[in-house]
């Protein structure tokens, strides 16, 4: 699929600032000079091309009582794809990567308090049967990322 200037325009101002109201999408397609429904869809459609792999917002769950952890695992090559289904199960693994490195699968968890770690950890170690390395964030960082379309 190929994006049309439309397309990076939404891209670019959609990444900062969108609006919290009872109608958001038609206050954000009326400032980019679009009808609601066709920035929806153009939206639906990107991710549906892999141009975009979420739209939503990014929640501190620290602030709200909650975690954020990042894990990896060591998986067997051969039973990567099994593993990566087993553990994006879990409703609390936010995303998940594969990388090339013996911790060949690495993704973040967050959960509803911070005792939920440790606890969803034991729950994929159970499921999976191998151990779940975890890297709980010492200092935050803001970096502000953006990626220019």
């Amino acid at each position: 699929m190929q994006i049309d200037d439309t397309d990076r325009q939404i891209i670019n101002a959609l990444q900062t600032g969108f609006p919290i109201a009872p109608r958001p999408f038609a206050l954000a397609a009326e400032r980019l000079g679009l009808a609601e429904g066709d920035l929806i869809a153009r939206l639906a459609r990107m991710k549906d091309a892999g141009i975009i792999t979420r739209f939503g917002p990014f929640l501190d769950a620290a602030a709200m009582g909650g975690a954020f952890c990042l894990c990896a695992m060591e998986i067997p090559p051969a039973q990567f794809e099994a593993m990566t289904q087993t553990v994006n199960s879990f409703d609390e693994v936010a995303h998940n990567y594969a990388r090339d490195h013996r911790l060949n699968m690495w993704f973040v968890l967050a959960t509803e308090t911070p005792e939920g770690i440790t606890e969803t950890a034991a729950r994929i170690e159970a499921s999976t049967g191998l151990p779940v390395f975890q890297f709980p964030k010492l200092k935050e960082f803001f970096v502000g990322f953006r990626v220019a379309a």
